[in-house]
């Protein structure tokens, strides 16, 4: 059912030294700041060969990420995101297999413009999963 890796998510505590840290130290290609108040969050992708690194930093009031970097100060790995070929069908499998989708179940536009779900970490060896349709 899952596609390839779209990307991996780190949150940042700072996104201006994350962004020089993959730009300047590592000589990646990384995007402008992108606001995303619809998840809380602002977004710089970092572009790989083969995927993407997701910087991610708390954007308003009642941010996830907030919470995320309350907990991990220096930062760390949120999510990974995989890409399905259809969210919805995706969604309805595994609820029928017991996971659990996390919000109100229906898919909201990321990132990318595409349609996403995220499921819940304890279904998943403690990993967040993100479902992004292809």
């Amino acid at each position: 059912m899952i596609g390839k890796l779209n990307h991996v998510a780190i949150a940042v505590p700072d996104l201006d030294a994350a962004t020089a840290t993959y730009r300047d130290g590592l000589g990646a290609k990384v995007s402008p700041q992108q606001p995303e108040p619809d998840h809380g969050v602002t977004v710089v992708f970092v572009e790989l060969p083969n995927t993407k690194i997701e910087l991610l930093h708390p954007l308003g009031d009642g941010s996830p990420i907030q919470g995320f970097l309350d907990k991990n100060p220096s930062g760390g790995i949120h999510h990974v995101c995989y890409e399905v070929e259809d969210i919805y069908s995706a969604r309805d499998h595994l609820k029928e297999q017991g996971a659990r989708v996390l919000g109100d179940g229906e898919p909201k536009t990321g990132a990318h413009g595409k349609p996403v779900l995220f499921l819940h970490p304890k279904d998943f060896n403690g990993t967040l999963i993100e479902l992004e349709q292809a």
